[in-house]
């Protein structure tokens, strides 16, 4: 039994409580071991093994949440309809709505051992391989906007229209609700964002926090084995999800970095052009004239985000390690999503 990198020792969860409920609803064990992963800023994330197999184990966290925060049931239900698509997604076990157990919702998931790429210029890589991840990147997210919702019983997943007012709107409400301080970029955006509304062609699944670091890579190869962390998903503009990856063409963002100074041709990472021209290659639409303000609405909403994590940090109850440095990133990010919109 050996616990994968990036998980330490954990004792938040109830284990008798967990070991009940495993034995009715996963099967009969011995001890299940429990070490929680380091790094998510959202829902707090375990891997466990029953002592046969191992599997990963993802909950609401505790204490007041932001309402609509945290779904892990739609991450449940959205994983599941994915199962048998093109769509790479693990597969989904059991998923508890009641609190009883555990203190929240949860669902239990099979763990996919893989590579997780934390820094976007992959510095462990040749310009070979990194070319290749990114290729997957740009057709992974083909492959989700080709789904059909209805098709795989998502047709009532979100409402289909007007994606980005929408979005806005509630970002906008999350931003307020978790406010420390006054951040005037982010005052800016709130007032003209809702103006700027762009024309959604047609709907379809959007993952909404599609980026790198949330696809699991075969260990040998480009291929890749699940895209995971759904919680803001819905039916929507697919040109949002495409970029909101953009975004690392304008930022540094905190533990990952970006994309800004990179020497494409040496390093094999694509230019911003070259992955749009990828991603419509596996069968993507681009519509340039929409990108900028959808590019901006994307820096706007991870600057909420951010405020997010920020406020849960001095809650005390962030899921993962460093939150407060999130304080910085929230102006910032308002600041360079300003700077496209001028």
């Amino acid at each position: 039994m050996q616990a994968p990198d990036g998980t330490r020792e954990d004792s938040s969860l109830d284990k008798d409580a967990l070991s009940t409920w495993w034995n009715e609803r996963i099967g009969e064990h011995e001890t299940l071991h429990v070490r929680s992963f380091a790094g998510g800023q959202s829902n707090p994330t375990y891997w466990v093994h029953d002592g046969a197999k191992a599997y990963v184990l993802r909950k609401k966290p505790e204490g007041a949440l932001l309402k609509s925060a945290h779904a892990v049931d739609r991450e449940a239900r959205v994983m599941k309809a994915l199962a048998d698509t093109d769509v790479p997604v693990p597969t989904i076990l059991a998923f508890e709505e009641s609190s009883d157990a555990l203190g929240t919702p949860f669902f239990v998931m099979e763990h996919l051992p893989g590579r997780i790429f934390w820094k976007v210029q992959l510095p462990t890589l040749q310009p070979e391989g990194r070319r290749a991840i990114y290729d997957e990147l740009a057709r992974v997210l083909a492959r989700l906007h080709a789904v059909d919702p209805d098709a795989v019983g998502l047709g009532d997943y979100g409402r289909r229209e007007g994606y980005m007012a929408r979005q806005v709107a509630r970002w906008t409400k999350q931003y307020e609700a978790s406010k420390t301080d006054e951040v005037a970029p982010m005052e800016t955006l709130i007032a003209r964002l809702p103006g700027l509304a762009v024309e959604q062609p047609r709907t379809t699944l959007v993952h909404g926090d599609y980026r790198l670091d949330n696809l699991i890579f075969d260990g040998n190869d480009a291929k890749a084995l699940a895209l995971i962390d759904w919680e803001l998903s819905t039916l929507g503009h697919p040109l949002a999800d495409v970029a909101y990856v953009c975004m690392l063409y304008d930022v540094q963002l905190p533990r990952i970095g970006g994309l800004q100074g990179v020497d494409f041709e040496a390093s094999g990472i694509p230019s911003e052009d070259d992955f749009l021209q990828r991603y419509a290659s596996f069968g993507g639409e681009v519509k340039r004239s929409e990108f900028r303000v959808l590019k901006a609405f994307g820096l706007f909403r991870l600057a909420a985000i951010a405020q997010g994590v920020y406020m849960r940090s001095l809650q005390g109850n962030a899921s993962g390690e460093g939150a407060g440095m999130f304080r910085a990133a929230v102006g910032h990010l308002a600041g360079v999503a300003l700077g496209l919109l001028e």
